[in-house]
């Protein structure tokens, strides 16, 4: 077991919080110690929500360890359901709860409740968040799902469809649902049911109902859509349609299924146009570095390099569920794929790569801060920046303009702030020198003015750079410090040169100009 400030995934109950969380209808009783009972924050502090997650713990504490914890289970799971009134219940352990080795199921069978009621067994030192999500899900599905509910005769009726795989916590699953709903509507196909977002039992019970699935998040919704395709012979649409010409994939399957004209969804995205235009040859051929869940992960790696033109130099996820599909995506792109949990790994891949862009979750935002960097956010985990009350779906051609926004701005303001700095020190841009637009009068600037910020105190280690060296490298554009920092340690290490000072990093910048 390793001891780790962050996470990428929680353990396996989260997930299957995730999907409580998102369905109506649902309680999930948890068999959990004090200290395991952090959903509320999770929902309500990151999520925002309004409401509580509908999730009982046994909270069970270390006296109780010498009684019967298995009577206090069944007392938390009567009571649950005498106050929630659910009309299914989810019951299982935590980590924690999971040494002990109750029986959660067998318990609440015995209780005989009048609903039904989903045992979960969730390895929690074998498996992580995202599969507990899954495991959940399918197993609601396969509870529910009445075999006997089929579609209707196509004659006269629009078609059908599942959308499935969103969930509570999820990164902008809700504005995805938004967008692809919309995107359906204007191809004249109707949605049959959306889960687990917003869904209850009685939804779940009709999903035979539909013509086809689409498998909108693969790590929540593959295991339940494999299921349906075997159980009601339902065909799934897998392209994921993250980007513009995924997009465009997607409504091709999607329209191949349905039976349905495919020039009907009407495309509305500035991305092509600005991939075109003059202003985007400023950032062709940026190094990026990409990291999340294997679904995003892909995804970003095709619109970075084929729709913004930049170079994928790294591509990485932290689902090993996923592993194959991702080492696939890296063959495209000639990368070595990262397949790690340990945000430390990648922040040393970072580092090494010394790439001008990263997109990848809350954990790189925070490693190529420190970097000094640009990052865009693309995957989950992330925090509550990344729930916005603004409309920002990922997905569709309104999330292609998302996604142009936000991966190009970092670049286009971290190239201004460089200019700042560039020029800081020039007579016309000085802190001495008052604005332009109100005339020239530099004295009367100086005092309205704070005190000129100072840098941040550099310590160089013996046999390394100078502060000195160090302020002057930061002169140079974010984009290439990194290659010439490595250029110049190489030069200093090949001459005996130590530490490293200004004359240095000038005479390596000449060398390496021949």
């Amino acid at each position: 077991m390793q001891l780790t400030v962050w996470t990428y995934e929680g353990p396996p109950h989260v997930g299957a919080m995730r999907i409580a969380t998102a369905m109506t209808g649902v309680h999930y009783v948890l068999h959990a110690p004090q200290g395991d009972t952090y959903a509320d924050l999770l929902f309500t502090m990151i999520e925002r929500r309004g409401k509580r997650p509908p999730v009982t713990y046994t909270t069970f504490q270390a006296r109780d360890l010498g009684k019967d914890t298995a009577a206090l289970f069944q007392a938390a799971a009567r009571d649950a359901y005498d106050r929630f009134q659910p009309q299914a219940m989810l019951v299982g352990s935590s980590c924690t709860a999971e040494l002990i080795q109750d029986d959660p199921h067998g318990l609440t069978s015995a209780l005989k409740l009048p609903v039904p009621v989903v045992a979960l067994e969730l390895p929690s030192y074998q498996r992580k968040e995202n599969w507990g999500a899954a495991e959940t899900f399918y197993q609601l599905v396969r509870t529910l799902a009445d075999p006997a509910r089929t579609p209707a005769d196509r004659e006269g009726r629009r078609p059908l469809a599942n959308i499935l795989g969103p969930t509570a916590l999820g990164f902008r699953h809700r504005d995805d649902v938004i967008e692809i709903g919309r995107l359906l509507a204007t191809l004249g196909i109707d949605v049959n049911v959306t889960a687990p977002l917003g869904a209850g039992p009685d939804d779940l019970r009709r999903l035979g109902e539909a013509d086809f699935n689409i498998c909108l998040y693969p790590e929540i919704a593959d295991t339940a859509c494999r299921w349906l395709e075997r159980t009601f012979g339902q065909k799934t649409v897998r392209t994921v349609p993250i980007g513009h010409g995924a997009t465009r994939d997607f409504i091709a399957e999607m329209a191949a299924l349905a039976g349905v004209d495919a020039a009907a969804a009407l495309d509305t995205s500035h991305l092509p146009w600005w991939s075109r235009s003059v202003d985007s040859t400023y950032l062709t051929a940026k190094r990026v570095f990409i990291f999340g869940d294997a679904t995003h992960a892909i995804a970003a790696a095709r619109v970075a390099r084929d729709e913004l033109g930049f170079e994928v130099v790294g591509l990485g996820c932290y689902n090993r569920e996923f592993a194959r599909d991702l080492r696939e995506a890296a063959k495209l792109y000639n990368v070595e794929p990262l397949i790690t949990d340990d945000y430390l790994a990648v922040e040393d891949a970072i580092v090494a790569l010394s790439p001008e862009l990263v997109l990848g979750t809350q954990m790189e935002r925070h490693i190529a801060k420190r970097l000094r960097i640009p990052c865009a956010v693309i995957s989950a985990p992330v925090h509550v920046q990344d729930f916005p009350a603004r409309y920002s779906p990922q997905m569709g051609f309104e999330g292609a303009n998302v996604l142009f926004d936000t991966w190009v701005h970092p670049l286009v303001m971290g190239l201004e702030e460089h200019l700042l700095t560039m020029f800081r020190d020039d007579f016309e841009f000085s802190d001495g020198a008052g604005a332009s637009h109100l005339g020239h009068a530099p004295a009367a600037a100086a005092v309205l003015q704070p005190e000129p910020a100072t840098e941040v105190a550099i310590t160089a280690e013996a046999g390394s750079w100078t502060p000195e060296a160090e302020r002057e490298l930061l002169k140079i554009p974010f984009f290439v410090r990194g290659k010439a920092r490595r250029n110049t340690e190489r030069y200093a290490a090949e001459r005996s040169i130590a530490p490293i000072g200004i004359d240095t990093l000038y005479d390596a910048k000449a060398h390496h100009a021949r």
